[in-house]
């Protein structure tokens, strides 16, 4: 143990998993992480099984989810003796006899995932003696974890700070240039933690009709106001930019599908209530997808909602 050196969860993590795998065998050994129904697994030490970091199986299924609720052990040197193991769903996918598992946790003490241990051959009954070293991994990997995202929003606002030059001069809101530096940054937090992420993709639809009609003035005035009320509407640790003329878009840091939602749906009524005609769409980050990708997919989004609202504005 005392060539492991301690420094950020990633690189921690990794050499714990080589310590357990050198020390106590087994076939797979992996960090996961559990978002909503998924299991995603974010670092494997394996030799035995066809499982990598990036797979995703269903958090219900696996032998970690019962362990975490406290209805099955953490070790079981052999799977089949212990029912609710030797019934769950993962063992259609992976031929599972033996296994570890220990609950990494968030600062609210909710689960962040699981460092686990899986082999094809029961082991024999000695390795129950391993529980306090693996539950001692477990805590220093909850600590540094804990450490880590906690510091995330410090990161963000340094982040920002460094860009706070790199603003639209109408609305103050971040430019391309800084959203796309934030955008890059959040995304590595992304990949490393198995966070999730939305982006929202906002367009106004009626700026060149205004710009026409009434002049560049108000055309400025009404990108001014969509500017503010997509402050008020947002967290504070979202990022809001305006990417050039009439879009917008937001980065929204570790929100769910769930919560990308609920915030669509103020947006809209914020805007539909200011008589501000806009097309809104958004994506949520799916387990090893980059933000880039998202955003395309928000964007994406956006124009369909655009080309539902010119349909129905023609049947009217």
């Amino acid at each position: 143990m005392h060539n492991i050196k301690f420094q950020n969860f990633v690189e921690a993590a990794k050499q714990v998993l080589e310590y357990l795998h050198e020390h106590l065998g087994f076939g797979l050994w992996m960090i996961t992480r559990v978002e909503g129904e998924n299991w995603i697994v974010l670092q494997a030490e394996n030799e035995k099984y066809n499982v990598k970091a990036g797979d995703v199986f269903r958090w219900a299924d696996s032998f970690c989810y019962h362990m975490v609720q406290g209805k099955a052990p953490n070790i079981a040197p052999c799977a089949s003796d212990i029912s609710l193991y030797a019934s769950a769903p993962i063992n259609q996918d992976l031929l599972i006899k033996s296994y570890i598992g220990q609950a990494l946790f968030n600062e609210d003490g909710s689960i962040f995932g699981t460092i686990c241990a899986i082999d094809t051959e029961i082991k024999p009954n000695d390795i129950l003696k391993a529980a306090p070293l693996v539950e001692l991994f477990g805590s220093l990997l909850s600590s540094i974890l804990q450490s880590e995202l906690r510091e995330n929003q410090q990161r963000r606002l340094r982040e920002r700070f460094e860009v706070e030059a790199l603003t639209d001069g109408l609305t103050g809101l971040y430019n391309r240039r800084a959203w796309n530096r934030l955008v890059e940054a959040e995304d590595g937090r992304c990949q490393r933690f198995g966070l999730p992420a939305t982006i929202f993709s906002i367009d106004l639809n009626d700026l060149k009709q205004v710009n026409d009609q009434f002049g560049h003035e108000q055309g400025d005035h009404l990108i001014q106001m969509t500017a503010e009320l997509l402050l008020k509407t947002t967290r504070s640790n979202d990022v809001v930019s305006r990417l050039g003329g009439d879009e917008f878009a937001i980065l929204c840091p570790e929100m769910s599908l769930i919560d990308a939602e609920a915030l669509s749906k103020r947006i809209i009524n914020v805007f539909l209530e200011n008589n501000i005609h806009v097309a809104i769409g958004y994506a949520t980050r799916q387990l090893d997808a980059d933000l880039h990708e998202v955003f395309i997919k928000a964007d994406t989004n956006m124009y369909e909602h655009k080309r539902q609202m010119k349909l129905e504005n023609a049947t009217v």
